[in-house]
């Protein structure tokens, strides 16, 4: 089974910049897409961007212009810029079709969470 390890977050001041990062562990054929996403407290998970294999990236409009992903085969970054008080949440690491061998199914996979905290 495939692990997804977060590091990089922590406590930032409102304007700062944050760099979260997301590597696969273990053996793995592909990853169609990678992202992360987050989760508030008393507010349900949002995607905040997202990255497909051949490059195509989305971005939740409350973070566009101030978030930038990027990924190579088993690992996922998100620069975060600009940060706002209303960034504050737990963000996950997600790993979607998911090939361990070629001919396998694709599964999906979830970071444990990292906490992101932006001070006003």
């Amino acid at each position: 089974q495939v692990q997804l390890v977060e590091s990089g977050g922590g406590l930032v001041q409102s304007r700062g910049s944050l760099r979260l990062s997301c590597a696969a562990s273990g053996m793995v054929y592909s990853i169609n897409t990678m992202g992360w996403y987050r989760q508030a407290p008393g507010k349900p998970r949002e995607a905040v961007a997202t990255s497909t294999r051949d490059g195509r990236t989305n971005y939740a409009d409350s973070v566009q212009g101030r978030f930038t992903i990027s990924r190579d085969k088993k690992t996922v970054t998100l620069q975060m810029n600009s940060l706002k008080p209303e960034d504050t949440a737990v963000y996950y690491c997600n790993a979607n079709g998911v090939y361990l061998q070629p001919f396998d199914r694709p599964y999906e996979y979830w970071g444990q969470g990292t906490q992101v905290t932006v001070s006003s």
